[in-house]
């Protein structure tokens, strides 16, 4: 698999807006919370500074990965195509029930199941991928074989 990380253009947005924020003025909150904490006396025993400390490293590391998300981002569209691949919008069935789902394929950053939107690394996403319409495939889950069938792709 690829370390490439696909986004919407949307997404890129979103998360380049959520980069500038944390860099902009999440920094300069966590700072004004450590000077405070630091009036307070023996850092030791200081709740205050060493929760400020905490958000200060977590936000460090969203910056970090948010810049290399954004470093690496390749941007997809949503497309029409008779093959599955990232940006896919695919109609699938699950074998033996009468339910068809529609996922679209989309990267890491940006999956969300409650949207149908399912990443390409995950497993019914890595199983899709380079499918076409009518093709059948199968992967491996906690419960068991899964099998589907591509309905569509849209």
């Amino acid at each position: 698999m690829t370390d490439k990380e696909y986004l919407t253009k949307e997404k890129f947005k979103e998360l380049g807006l959520e980069l500038e924020h944390l860099k902009k003025v999440r920094r300069k909150e966590i700072a004004e919370s450590l000077e405070f904490a630091k009036s307070l006396g023996d850092l030791a025993e200081n709740a205050e500074y060493h929760e400020a400390r905490t958000m200060q490293a977590e936000i460090e590391d969203r910056i970090t990965k948010l810049e290399l998300i954004l470093k690496s981002a390749e941007i997809v569209a949503p497309h029409h195509s008779s093959v599955v691949d990232v940006g896919s919008t695919v109609v699938v069935q699950k074998e033996g029930e009468k339910t068809k789902n529609t996922y679209k394929l989309v990267g890491l950053e940006e999956s969300n199941t409650s949207e149908g939107k399912i990443s390409f690394r995950a497993p019914l996403g890595q199983a899709m991928m380079g499918k076409k319409k009518g093709d059948s495939f199968s992967f491996l889950t906690p419960k068991g074989k899964m099998n589907y069938k591509v309905i569509d792709i849209e």
